[in-house]
């Protein structure tokens, strides 16, 4: 949960963009088997991403605060060119982004933080079942004042 300038919590929305269904699956299911109650809204790719961010598209649009947890290996748009696209967007250029991807090349991890990500996270580093990306995202939302 996030405070608001009223003092009154709002839940964090979680959008993973990934187009693996079992990493996808995997993600769902830990948060699921924690006490984390934060809504996790799924795209398979940045242009759907970019929809939902947007309300565009017949795409409902969740409301604020939101954490993105992006592949960088996807169709259509992968992971850098979305987040590209919103650091270049002046409603959603102050999103929190968080990279999850297989990826461990030196290349990819800098592009990512050139485009100040929260942080880089390998899957396989995260664990099978992902429960320690849950334990990273619950201790972030508990922490860290958002907009």
């Amino acid at each position: 949960m996030s405070s608001s300038p009223a003092g009154e919590t709002r839940p964090l929305n979680i959008l993973l963009v990934e187009d693996d269904d079992g990493d996808a699956k995997a993600v769902q299911r830990a948060f699921r088997k924690t006490t984390v109650a934060n809504p996790i809204i799924r795209a398979v790719d940045g242009i759907e991403a970019l929809d939902i961010m947007r309300g565009a598209n017949g795409k409902a649009k969740p409301s604020s605060p939101y954490l993105l947890l992006v592949d960088l290996n996807m169709p259509r748009m992968n992971g850098i060119q979305l987040i590209k696209a919103l650091r270049d967007d002046e409603i959603l250029r102050h999103s929190v982004v968080f990279v999850l991807s297989t990826s461990k090349r030196d290349e990819d991890k800098m592009a990512a933080y050139d485009l100040n990500v929260a942080g880089y996270i390998l899957k396989g580093t995260a664990g099978r079942d992902f429960l320690s990306l849950v334990n990273l995202m619950d201790c972030y939302r508990r922490i860290v004042e958002l907009p």
